[in-house]
């Protein structure tokens, strides 16, 4: 059984996202390309982004820290810690409002 320290997690990839000149940093804590299910804890740093993408697959994200946005089309949607939002399957960007981070969870299986 894995199990993962979420909080510590949190403190990590901020710390390491704050360095970086990306203004973020990733880990996938499940999955992979070679699962049906992959979650990645993403930190981003207050006014950096995942610029516009699109994916085929079913996805979450869950606000775990700080608030972001994540607009699709003509869609917005500002989600704060506790947040859980069911990621539109069309071109999408997300950014951090604030010091963030999100769990994304992407299911490997196009519907």
């Amino acid at each position: 059984m894995d199990s993962t320290d979420l909080a510590d997690l949190i403190d990590e990839l901020t710390a390491t996202a704050k360095d970086a000149s990306s203004g973020r940093a990733a880990r996938t804590i499940r999955g992979g390309h070679e699962h049906a299910l992959r979650e990645t804890v993403i930190a981003l740093r207050a006014g950096h982004e995942l610029a516009e993408h699109e994916s085929p697959h079913e996805a979450t994200l869950q606000v775990l820290r700080g608030r972001v946005r994540l607009v699709a089309g003509d869609e917005s949607w500002d989600g704060v810690s506790g947040d859980h939002l069911t990621i539109p399957s069309r071109r999408r960007s997300l950014e951090a409002l604030d010091d963030s981070v999100v769990l994304l969870t992407v299911s490997n299986r196009v519907p």
